[in-house]
């Protein structure tokens, strides 16, 4: 309960100070806006010249679309901006007031910040979902449930590779190109994951879980996912949880005050 009480605070107090830059919310509304038509386009552009991309019809790869702007929103609602502070915070020193509390610093670290705007990759995502299953057999309750567990477990996933990434900035000053590299990876996450061969599927699939997060939920919805891939989805989540809460930790033991 004092973990809840705490990640409910934090919350508030982002939302607080994200609802001081209004033309900035407004700025990343437009570019959200026209963002997500830049990633539904390419789709139906290619989809104008063939019915089916290694087995999906239009409708049923936009519910791996629908479910890449929901990682989006996500990633950049929440991750993102505060994983990019704990940078900053190494850089300039500030990182000695979250560890000098009596609270896990992960957690605080991990909710300090807020992007509002984002929340416009969540609609649309949950818009192009609902359009793919529009033209689509309604799947089962069971289906759905198994579609939401798999996204959420993929979202814990990402949230850990990004960890990965930001506990680099104990050891190196830059580490910008890591996390634009991570980001490119995801970004292969619109496209159904059968578009992928060989290792770059696997890589998909284990290594950068992207898969887990967009064309499982959407094969879960299509009662095209087997239990084996539900499984690894949830041990990969578990196993990537695990490690960057070992790293973040490693992290911390070496960490040496920048303003000392």
């Amino acid at each position: 309960m004092r973990e809840l009480r705490l990640i409910a605070a934090l919350a508030r107090v982002a939302l607080m100070n994200a609802a001081q830059y209004r033309a900035s919310f407004l700025v990343d509304l437009v570019t959200g806006a026209v963002s997500t038509v830049g990633i539904v386009l390419p789709l139906a552009l290619v989809y104008n010249h063939t019915e089916r991309i290694a087995g999906w019809s239009f409708h049923e790869s936009l519910l791996v679309t629908g479910f890449f702007l929901l990682l989006q929103g996500a990633v950049g609602l929440a991750v993102e901006p505060n994983l990019s502070a704990i940078v900053e915070g190494v850089r300039s020193g500030a990182l000695d007031y979250l560890v000098l509390k009596p609270v896990d610093a992960q957690l605080v670290a991990s909710m300090q910040r807020i992007a509002p705007a984002k929340i416009w990759h969540l609609l649309a995502g949950v818009g192009v979902v609902l359009w793919g299953l529009s033209a689509l057999p309604s799947p089962s309750l069971v289906a759905s449930l198994t579609a939401v567990v798999l996204f959420v477990v993929g979202l814990f996933a990402t949230y850990a590779l990004w960890v990965l990434v930001i506990c680099t900035s104990f050891w190196f000053v830059k580490v910008d190109n890591l996390s634009y590299l991570l980001v490119a990876v995801v970004d292969a996450g619109r496209w159904p994951v059968t578009v992928y061969k060989g290792w770059v599927r696997l890589f998909l699939t284990v290594v950068i879980p992207v898969a887990m997060v967009t064309s499982y939920p959407a094969l879960a919805l299509l009662g095209r996912l087997g239990p084996w891939l539900a499984v690894q989805g949830v041990v990969v989540a578990i196993v990537l949880l695990v490690i960057s809460r070992v790293a973040w930790l490693l992290a911390l033991s070496r960490y040496t005050s920048a303003s000392s």
